[in-house]
């Protein structure tokens, strides 16, 4: 690829190239809020402005998201916490976040071929792949590495705030019964790792297998090696569902089957027959989060019926914990209690901020894009759509924002990019 990025597409590569140095800045995920204002630059100098088809749903899930906000300072039942601040912060933040990516998608859709060809935007995602790979070898490797980011100084002292502009290697967990690192550089926390992660992996094997030469094949092929042992060490089984989901959906859209399942079957050997397929079984016999979800899980759906339309602007904590309903967080025990609801999943957090009505605009969204592509046979049509899919999983146990929500946008501007 000899392509140099013209001056509109800048925005775009100073994010997906440089992301490493906008982690290290403290910005991480927050950065794509930072380029979208040269993007909004470059389409108020374009006008008239293509719109996607679809795209006025997002538009209606941010107008939900502004409405929401009247219930801020509501306290449903069997929930605590007083309004603050950090409701506040927590709401304008994802807020913007929303708007950001109703720009980045708009960008994306009105460059042309020229200034921004296909598969340098796709090569691109593939280097942030790269980026996460790296990021993960170092979590396997120096799990306890983290600096204060120059950003951290800038912003309030809020625990969501903090968990997205401070920069960390890993997240050190009992997940097997002992302290266990789980790589999440250069994103905000493990599961957010493990979910770009597998996004990004479908962009790198278009970019550089299906579209590449005997070199960069070559190289692919030892990145992916490489990258098999964080995303093993993530002890993250929705990474490892995801991609078990992304080889059954290309046996069954590609015709060269054969080959297809005989790669998932050596892989599937490799795994059980190595070091990796210990971690991997360990993990497996201790699903010690499924109570925990579970009851997050079924809370949030019972506090959001209490506002079905609108929700609540923010998440809630509620009393109790899937053990018992006399243990939460008290004066004598702040440690007390579970995740905040909403936590486990961008559709229950959807349910929670916004109501029903936010979380079916979402599934909309995306499921529109699967059913007006499907058709798309090509290379990028077809990771277009599998992309679309793993969002529709992963909205049921990862909470798409930061980071992961910005991949999920830009994969939908690639889908429709590819379809003009």
């Amino acid at each position: 690829m000899t392509w140099r990025p013209a001056p509109a597409a800048w925005p775009i590569a100073a994010f997906l190239v440089g992301y490493p140095v906008w982690w290290a800045l403290g910005f991480g995920g927050l950065s794509i809020v930072v380029v979208a204002v040269p993007m909004a630059v470059v389409l108020w100098l374009r006008r008239p402005i293509r719109i996607p088809r679809g795209m006025g749903l997002w538009a209606l899930l941010i107008v939900g998201y502004l409405i929401s906000a009247v219930m801020l300072d509501a306290t449903p039942a069997g929930t605590y916490g007083e309004f603050g601040m950090g409701r506040v912060v927590g709401w304008a933040m994802r807020l913007t976040v929303y708007v950001a990516l109703f720009v980045v998608v708009l960008y994306l859709g009105n460059l042309t071929k020229e200034e921004l060809p296909q598969l340098a935007l796709v090569r691109m995602l593939g280097i942030l792949f790269l980026t996460a790979v790296a990021g993960g070898v170092l979590g396997v490797l120096a799990p306890r590495f983290e600096f204060t980011a120059p950003m951290e100084h800038l912003l309030p002292d809020h625990a969501f705030v903090t968990n997205l502009v401070h920069p960390t290697a890993a997240q050190i967990q009992y997940v097997l019964g002992h302290p266990a690192p789980r790589p999440e550089a250069p994103f905000e926390w493990a599961n957010a790792w493990g979910g770009n992660v597998s996004i990004l992996l479908v962009w790198f094997v278009v970019g550089w297998w299906v579209y590449g030469g005997p070199v960069r094949r070559t190289v692919a092929a030892g990145v992916i090696v490489v990258a098999a042992v964080p995303i093993v060490h993530s002890l993250n089984r929705g990474l490892w569902a995801a991609i078990a989901i992304g080889i059954a959906y290309l046996i069954v859209r590609n015709r060269n089957r054969a080959a297809l399942l005989t790669l998932a079957a050596v892989t599937a050997a490799a795994f059980v027959f190595s070091p990796l397929g210990q971690v991997v079984a360990a993990r497996v016999d201790r699903p010690h989060s499924n109570d925990i979800r579970a009851f997050t899980v079924a809370t949030t759906v019972e506090v959001a019926a209490t506002s079905p339309i609108i929700g609540y602007g923010n998440t809630r904590n509620a009393f109790g914990n899937h053990r018992t309903v006399t243990t939460g967080r008290t004066d004598w025990c702040r440690s007390c209690g579970h995740p905040p609801l909403g936590s486990d999943g961008q559709l229950w957090l959807l349910l929670i901020t916004q109501g029903f009505t936010g979380a079916a605009l979402y599934v909309a969204f995306f499921a529109g894009a699967v059913r007006r592509h499907w058709h798309d046979r090509s290379p990028i049509g077809q990771a277009g759509s599998l992309v679309m899919l793993l969002v529709l999983f992963y909205m049921f146990i990862y909470d798409g924002l930061v980071s992961a929500l910005t991949l999920y946008l830009i994969s939908f501007a690639v889908l429709w990019r590819n379809a003009t």
